[in-house]
């Protein structure tokens, strides 16, 4: 039977991507509601080519599109806004899988919206799982909701894992012979620059990254590490493991996506090209597979992996994230906050490179952690983090 998909954030690069899978497999899928922030008359040729129920904009896009949409003959694309209308889409009845690709916390609302509604969540917002933890997962498991991990680390962590780890038991500690998760990180582009190099780093430069082709704000945070901190903090909760049983290698090839490894003494990889087109049909076909546009990979072409320890003293926003997973409670969300305003003063050249993770540690020792045990606690500590550390940035206190 076909599947009517949501995707939250569609003009992005993981939207773009998601409609590459949709495209081939048109018997399988179709578009029901589509999600963009900007860029409107790339979601016009969305609407054209795969002609959604729904499409949603904030509020003071509305007008744009629904001009566009007349001119383009799509008058029967209904238009929704705001928060609101991200909601109503993910949580639709008539929507049986949601990609949740909106970047940074705007995107917790309208996925935890679809956790609680049951659908298949293909989860490519970190964010939203960094700041609610456990009352996602825990919400996902009350509505009988599938959340899988789009990012590659975290598809391939998954892929690696035993079939039944997802109704393994979540205390902590590994299960079913798992001794450890390896979470690979790129590096970014800025692996062999000294601290005195990064100080002089500019947003072009952070926003090139050596493998992906990213927004903005994930390509800064690969580039700080801090992304890889996310990531540390979303996997702890995907996999019910505490940050102990985490440990990040450097693997600047960007082949092997992660590793498990096992009591045995195994060790288990999942490799693939550098294409999240990969992880992204891996999660809208799970258990099956699906076939991608994606080359399989030339072992003849990658004859050398490297690997290393990162470094913690000229990248220490890997080191704030799993303190910040340590202390538990709201932490993760005001290091998530923080960081949001911290790389957006970057990327209008208001602060320095070197002064994002300086921002993000200010904020968390300048606000007393709370419990994360409800929405309103979340959205509240999330609130504070970001007036401390946008008021850090214009005064210094």
């Amino acid at each position: 039977m076909s599947q009517t998909v949501c995707i939250l954030g569609v003009t992005g690069s993981i939207g773009q991507s998601t409609l590459k899978i949709l495209q081939q497999h048109p018997e399988q899928y179709s578009v029901f509601a589509v999600t963009a922030h900007s860029r409107m008359d790339a979601l016009v040729e969305i609407c054209k080519q795969y002609q959604p129920k729904i499409a949603v904009v904030p509020q003071d896009k509305v007008d744009e599109l629904a001009q566009k949409l007349r001119d383009a003959k799509l008058n029967h694309i209904e238009i929704l806004s705001g928060e609101a209308g991200l909601i109503s889409v993910a949580e639709h009845p008539s929507v049986d899988v949601v990609m949740a690709a909106i970047v940074g916390a705007a995107g917790l609302l309208p996925t935890l919206a679809a956790v609680k509604a049951g659908k298949r969540v293909l989860l490519a917002n970190k964010e939203a799982l960094v700041m609610s933890g456990d009352l996602m997962m825990n919400a996902a498991r009350e509505h009988g909701a599938l959340l899988l991990p789009v990012d590659s680390e975290h598809n391939a962590i998954f892929q690696c894992l035993p079939s039944d780890y997802i109704n393994a038991k979540r205390n902590g500690q590994p299960q079913l012979g798992v001794k450890q998760i390896l979470l690979t990180a790129s590096g970014g582009p800025f692996l062999n620059h000294s601290l005195e190099q990064l100080h002089h780093v500019t947003p072009a430069q952070a926003c090139k990254h050596p493998n992906w082709s990213m927004g903005q704000k994930i390509s800064v945070d690969s580039a700080t590490l801090m992304n890889k901190g996310l990531e540390l903090i979303e996997a702890c909760h995907l996999f019910a493991v505490s940050e102990d049983y985490i440990t990040v290698v450097v693997h600047p090839e960007s082949i092997i996506h992660s590793m498990v490894q096992y009591v045995d003494g195994s060790t288990l990889a999942q490799m693939g090209n550098p294409d999240m087109c990969t992880p992204i049909a891996h999660a809208l076909a799970w258990p099956e597979r699906l076939t991608t546009h994606v080359p399989p990979l030339d072992l003849f072409i990658h004859q050398q992996l490297n690997f290393q320890a990162p470094d913690v003293t000229r990248f220490p926003a890997l080191k704030l994230a799993r303190c910040a997973m340590q202390a538990g409670g709201t932490a993760p969300t005001l290091l998530n906050a923080a960081n949001e305003i911290a790389v957006a003063a970057f990327l209008q050249q208001q602060i320095k490179f070197t002064q994002i993770p300086q921002v993000v540690e200010h904020t968390l020792n300048q606000i007393a952690y709370a419990q994360a045990d409800t929405l309103e606690a979340i959205l509240a500590a999330d609130q504070h983090a970001r007036r401390v550390a946008f008021d850090y940035i214009e005064t210094g206190s």
